[in-house]
């Protein structure tokens, strides 16, 4: 099986490569983001340098609409450039992207990742639409970065697509079947990372708790974070992106209760908190389950906070499978709350469902978000007067460990460093922090 390959820059040609980068505009999710990354690279390096290229997002029909937005705005502020449109939106559907009079070239989801594509692509030796099937790609997870352009932490890909089939999700028709990274790989990569500044390690997929799957021995998610943790003595903080609570793993909870550098912040693709709901959702977890995880994750660490995914209105959302969805949020103690208003997409089974009137699914969104930031605002209170460790990540803001926003008050600090902080304040969704010295004792 093909474990991809790493790149590998000196400083002074990595610097060479990020000055004569192209213009790359992510949209959607840490993915993305890590894999705008590799693109920045691979069509850097190919010197396409002139180049604007959009890493788009299928998500909702509202991330297509932006990206849509952003290449219409490119093309005029930039008549002569070459605009290449590739990611989610780009796979699923290649010619309406092609069809756009802005677009020059359309990059599919594995193509993308292949130098190979962008060196075709600066030789003008390249079609309108380079764009594989995704669903016969078998080839793991593979490109890896050593350091992130603008970001303080870094993404690292752990597997890629996923092989559930959710019925409101185009996703896996947009990236393929689960193909995991190898353990072996992805510690090289985060010993490379920490070695080049990296403070905080993102582990990032479609289905991180889908990762081992398909490897010798149906490794879990928990036990690939432990063998980070353990290879990688000093990296200071390691995150996991959206995790599916319908999968548990004895051994990330142990990893949790271990080892303080697993940041005590779970983001749970919760998606609803109606039972029927979840089963038209073809979800894979119950109300019941999404308890049982948290209980559980409070049990293992005290500190623990969660954040999820929810969608309101979903077909045949009647006004107590609403209610259960708002009800789950407070039972389940989450924090961090992404809502997503039902957007139907075509080619899932969901949109063939009976749908809910828009109007009725803004107002379900704003019901939400209003609980939302009630827990956040109560949460944010509740840390005032407490230490916490901040990532500086810019203009003396960033994230503490619980993924809540902190502003440094006082003199400005270099983005990428650790400041242990006591919380003094609040200034709206974000906590305001002061700096204090290793080993001071609070008041």
């Amino acid at each position: 099986k093909y474990h991809g390959w790493v790149r590998r820059f000196s400083v002074r040609k990595r610097f060479e490569v990020r000055r004569n980068a192209p213009d790359v505009q992510t949209f959607g999710c840490r993915l993305n983001i890590w894999e705008s990354e590799v693109i920045r690279d691979q069509a850097g390096a190919a010197g396409l340098s002139d180049a604007i290229i959009f890493n788009t997002c299928a998500v909702t029909a509202e991330a297509e609409k932006q990206a849509r937005q952003a290449i219409r705005k490119a093309r005029r502020d930039h008549p002569d450039a070459k605009i290449i449109v590739t990611g989610c939106a780009a796979q699923i559907a290649p010619e309406t992207w092609a069809a756009m009079p802005e677009v020059t070239q359309v990059v599919g989801n594995h193509d993308k990742l292949q130098a190979a594509s962008w060196t075709k692509l600066a030789a003008n030796d390249a079609p309108s639409l380079l764009v594989s099937d995704v669903m016969e790609v078998r080839e793991t997870a593979s490109h890896m970065v050593d350091s992130f352009h603008e970001h303080t932490r870094a993404f690292l890909q752990v597997q890629q697509g996923c092989d559930h089939r959710c019925t409101f999700c185009i996703i896996p028709y947009g990236r393929g079947n689960n193909r995991s990274a190898p353990a072996s790989d992805l510690i090289d990569a985060a010993r490379r990372l920490v070695a080049n500044g990296c403070k905080e390690l993102v582990l990032t997929g479609v289905d991180i708790t889908s990762w081992g799957s398909d490897l010798s021995g149906r490794p879990r998610l928990g036990n690939l974070v432990r063998q980070i943790l353990d290879a990688v003595q000093d990296l200071p903080r390691l995150r996991l992106s959206s995790i599916d609570p319908a999968e548990p793993d004895a051994e990330l909870m142990d990893v949790l209760a271990e080892d303080q550098r697993l940041l005590p912040h779970l983001h749970l693709s919760l998606q609803h908190g109606d039972d029927l709901i979840l089963k038209r959702m073809k979800r894979r977890h119950l109300a019941r389950d999404i308890l049982r995880f948290c209980d559980e994750a409070r049990r293992r660490r005290s500190d623990v906070i969660f954040g999820a995914d929810v969608i309101a209105g979903f077909p045949t959302e009647n006004d107590q499978a609403h209610q259960a969805n708002l009800a789950i949020i407070a039972k389940a103690d989450i924090t961090h709350l992404h809502i997503f208003p039902y957007s139907p997409r075509p080619g899932t089974p969901a949109a063939a469902m009976p749908q809910i009137p828009a109007l009725v699914i803004k107002q379900r969104a704003a019901e939400l978000r209003t609980l939302g930031a009630a827990r956040l605002g109560s949460f944010l209170d509740s840390a005032i007067g407490k230490r916490d460790q901040l990532l500086v990540e810019a203009g003396n803001r960033g994230h503490g460990r619980s993924f809540a926003k902190i502003r440094l008050a006082g003199d400005f600090i270099p983005s990428g460093q650790l400041v242990d902080v006591e919380l003094i304040g609040r200034d709206g969704d974000s906590l305001v922090g002061r700096a204090v010295a290793k080993g001071a004792q609070s008041a």
